[in-house]
């Protein structure tokens, strides 16, 4: 699969930049993070609660025969539609801890957009953690799947 989702992790930090670039016009990305309809089938997951606000928060589960396999929560600190989303993100029972957030939509083209999202962790040993997971796959296969829903809104 080609890594289109890039994850710069320099040594010895304890944050991550995480940047991809869609052929997809910038209000259509930021719609697919925000609106709940959106984020279940690129996230494949179920989408509990997503306040999409200042001062928010949200909720996800996903369940694979009836178990829960996967909770994530976390709140909304700041929203600028179509440019900017900081949030904190917790995948419950890892170890990974808390991290913030900071998503930036950027406008290439018409139709084409650039997302960059920083990620703090709480210590650099955590940001490992994260890192031995099958995470840059993961987020590959889920933003070409992103790319994929959204292309058929065009």
């Amino acid at each position: 699969m080609d890594q289109k989702t890039k994850i710069n992790a320099l040594e010895g930090k304890q944050e991550l930049t995480i940047t991809r670039e869609f052929d997809l016009p910038v209000e259509l990305v930021y719609k697919a993070y925000t609106e709940a309809e959106f984020v279940a089938q690129w996230m494949g997951t179920k989408v509990i609660k997503l306040e999409n606000r200042d001062h928010g928060s949200y909720a996800f589960e996903t369940s694979h025969e009836g178990n829960v396999i996967f909770k994530a929560n976390g709140t909304i600190h700041k929203v600028v539609p179509n440019q900017e989303i900081v949030r904190t993100f917790e995948m419950e029972n890892m170890p990974i801890g808390i991290q913030l957030e900071f998503l930036n939509f950027e406008k290439v083209t018409a139709n084409k957009s650039k997302l960059t999202i920083q990620i703090i962790y709480k210590s650099e040993k955590h940001r490992a953690k994260q890192l031995k997971l099958p995470f840059a796959y993961g987020l590959n296969m889920a933003h070409n799947r992103l790319e994929e829903i959204l292309k058929n809104l065009m």
